[in-house]
């Protein structure tokens, strides 16, 4: 078994003024590939079974929520700038970006780009694609928020925000925002066009989707393969039985308990990366008796997270503290208190609550995460010793993201973080998010956010990031009790560089793109 452990991120001096980093060099070692490596061969179809998807996810990239969806969207999509495996800003879409005062942008748009119908990819394209999801319920609606002009002259973009933003260029890489073609100004949400490496051939949501090469991809030293196929098989011995018996190459969610059997079946190899992934245990903060930040505080007192990581995890990931902030991540608050397993502080604050115990219902499904329902029965003995009652309730996996999941009072959740404080706490921890597990509202939070986000000296930023952690952990409407690593499986016939780990499973959900068969 590899692991893979992020390297350093990004300096912030690269994100105010960067350039893409293809070259002529990149023709030789394609994004940093190590000399010693052989060089990518050409060929074959690339089979990959993921746990996530769902019959209502389409090609709307506004609805998208799962990790089908985001692996589905890169290997057909083009987007504005990639995060690379050492942890770098790449310029993608945009060939580079500048800035003076991280209020007023300018993307220089690459040149010569072409979508799968062959229609050239022009920068009202690039309007047009982030357009779509302004003033909606979008994943990167908040992010896009930030933005007052957006215009064009010629292939340059100028963009002017609300107010600084130094992480501006980053958020343009996340799987929501793709670049599609637009017809006076609009998108077609009906269409599988892209710029990416694969052009789909069919598309049945929840079930599979099949894709070839685009024969005039531009990036050079990128998408090996001929093909790919991508089949949602939401249980994991069901996953690994297809990649154990050949029916595909390369499979996400591998379980803990597997993984030593993998390690000892020929053939196979295991790729453990370590990342923002975290498990999610979701309380909706606007109903009885959940709305009491003493209840969730108690329950945050009643949960063995070091079980966890031993029992569940077997050592593959680390403890979490109930907010999405990684060691990983820049500015972890590596002072704040961790909030271990203590029935006596559970009972003090259901007191506080006014209640001597609690009866509850925990929805839990593995389409959330691989052992959602054991953590959740592990969770209810260790909760029973604080007068805290959870009846475990299973979850039909294929039902979870659709029936379940923002619409059950405490259930079972899963986040892969961001790589940025800036990006996971605007998309899925401020009032209104569209990723808001727990429907939580903290005006302080929401505050310093803004705040945060605008500031550009480093010490007064990581005070205010570092309190935000604090709000979390204490008065946040989630359980965030593990950081989970991702566990991805795949037959030794497969070869690829460093991978991503902070963006997504499957090397940063690009595999299809950057991945070969030897």
């Amino acid at each position: 078994m590899t692991r893979h452990l992020p390297r350093p991120g990004l300096s912030r001096r690269g994100l105010l003024k960067g350039a893409s980093a293809l070259g002529a060099s990149s023709l030789l070692l394609p994004f940093g590939m190590h000399a010693a490596m052989a060089q990518p061969r050409t060929g074959g179809v690339l089979r990959v079974a993921i746990g996530a998807g769902a019959q209502t996810d389409g090609y709307d990239p506004a609805l998208w929520t799962n990790d089908f969806c985001a692996f589905f969207a890169t290997a057909r999509h083009g987007f504005l700038t990639e995060i690379g495996p050492d942890g770098q800003l790449i310029g993608e879409v945009a060939q580079s970006w500048d800035t003076a005062d991280a209020i007023n942008w300018v993307l220089k748009i690459r040149a010569g780009i072409r979508f799968h119908s062959g229609k050239a990819l022009t920068a009202d394209d690039v309007i047009a694609s982030i357009n779509h999801h302004r003033g909606t319920t979008s994943p990167v609606g908040p992010l896009v928020a930030q933005i007052v002009s957006l215009t064009a002259d010629g292939m340059t973009l100028k963009v002017t925000l609300a107010a600084a933003n130094v992480d501006f260029p980053l958020l343009l890489a996340d799987y929501n925002l793709p670049i599609l073609p637009a017809s006076d100004g609009r998108l077609d949400l009906q269409s599988a066009d892209g710029c990416g490496p694969y052009r789909v051939l069919s598309y049945f949501p929840g079930v599979e989707a099949r894709l070839e090469r685009h024969p005039d991809y531009w990036k050079p030293g990128r998408a090996h393969v001929d093909a790919v196929q991508i089949f949602t098989i939401a249980d994991s011995a069901a996953r690994l039985n297809a990649l154990q018996t050949g029916m595909v190459d390369l499979i996400d969610g591998v379980a803990p308990a597997q993984v030593a059997a993998l390690k000892r079946q020929p053939g196979l190899k295991v790729l453990a990366t370590r990342g923002t992934r975290h498990a999610v245990l979701a309380m909706d903060s606007r109903v009885a008796p959940l709305h009491d930040p003493h209840l969730r505080r108690a329950l945050k007192f009643a949960i063995d997270r070091q079980a966890l990581v031993d029992d569940l995890l077997l050592g593959h990931g680390h403890i979490a503290n109930d907010h999405p902030i990684a060691p990983t991540n820049r500015y972890f608050n590596s002072e704040l208190p961790q909030t271990d397993y203590d029935p006596d502080r559970a009972r003090f604050h259901l007191a506080q609550a006014g209640v001597a115990s609690v009866d509850l219902t925990l929805v839990a499904a593995e389409a959330a995460f691989v052992g959602a329902v054991q953590t959740a029965r592990m969770f209810a003995g260790t909760a029973k010793q604080a007068g805290i009652n959870l009846e475990v309730s299973p979850a039909v996996d294929d039902q979870f993201w659709g029936q379940v999941w923002r619409q059950t009072r405490f259930c079972s959740s899963v986040s892969r973080g961001r790589p940025t404080e800036d990006w996971i706490f605007s998309t899925a921890y401020a009032g209104g998010a569209p990723l808001n597990d727990g429907h939580w509202t903290n005006p302080r939070f929401d505050t310093l956010l803004g705040w945060a986000r605008s500031e550009l000296s480093e010490g007064p930023r990581q005070e205010m990031y570092w309190e935000m952690q604090a709000i979390c952990a204490q008065d946040g409407a989630v359980i965030a009790p593990v950081f989970a690593d991702y566990l991805t499986a795949f037959t030794d016939k497969l070869m690829h560089d460093d991978a991503v780990s902070n963006t997504g499973t499957l090397d940063g959900f690009r595999a299809a793109e950057r991945w070969w068969f030897a």
